[in-house]
C-alpha cells in the first residue's frame, strides 16, 4: 500500500490544543494504530482551526476544554459549528468531572473524554463509534451471525 493509498483512505483527524507537547504525546499513544490508518494534524488554537476546517475536510475533531481567549467548550463547539462542521467532536480535558461536562450535547459536543484515557484502542473505538468509516471485511465476519 503506497503514502499516498494510506493517506487518500486514512481518518483525518484535527486535534486543537494550546499546548504542542499534548499533541505530541497523543502521537506517540496512536503511533502502533494500524486500522484504521489515522493522520493527525494540529491546530494551536481556535482560530487556527478554523481556518484549517474551511481549507481541507477533517472527520473527526478532538477539542481540548479550555483554548484561550475562550472560555471553554461551550464557546469554542458552537464557533466550530457555525463554520458548518458537521462531524464528530470530542472535548478533551485533564478533568472531565465539572458539572457543565454533563451540558455538553447542548453545545455540539458528541462525547467527552478525559486526556489520560486516550490511547490507541480509545481512538480505534472512537472512530468506530463517530465516525462514517467502512469496517474493514475481517471485522465483517463478527456481525454475520
Amino acid at each position: 500500500m503506497t503514502t499516498e493509498t494510506v493517506r487518500k483512505n486514512a481518518v483525518k483527524v484535527l486535534f486543537v490544543d494550546d499546548e504542542f507537547i499534548e499533541f505530541r504525546a497523543l502521537k506517540k499513544k496512536i503511533a502502533d494504530l494500524s486500522e484504521p490508518a489515522v493522520e493527525v494534524e494540529y491546530s494551536p488554537s481556535i482560530g487556527d482551526a478554523l481556518e484549517k476546517i474551511r481549507l481541507a475536510r477533517f472527520d473527526l475533531i478532538l477539542l481540548d476544554n479550555r483554548l484561550l481567549p475562550n472560555a471553554d467548550f461551550r464557546e469554542t463547539v458552537p464557533e466550530l459549528r457555525g463554520i458548518g462542521y458537521t462531524g464528530p467532536i470530542g472535548v478533551v480535558s485533564t478533568d472531565i468531572s465539572g458539572g457543565y461536562f454533563q451540558e455538553f450535547p447542548d453545545y455540539g459536543v458528541d462525547f467527552r473524554i478525559g486526556k489520560d484515557e486516550i490511547d490507541a484502542q480509545t481512538l480505534q473505538h472512537i472512530i468506530r463509534e463517530y465516525v462514517n468509516y467502512d469496517v474493514p471485511d475481517f471485522w465483517k465476519d463478527d456481525y454475520s451471525i
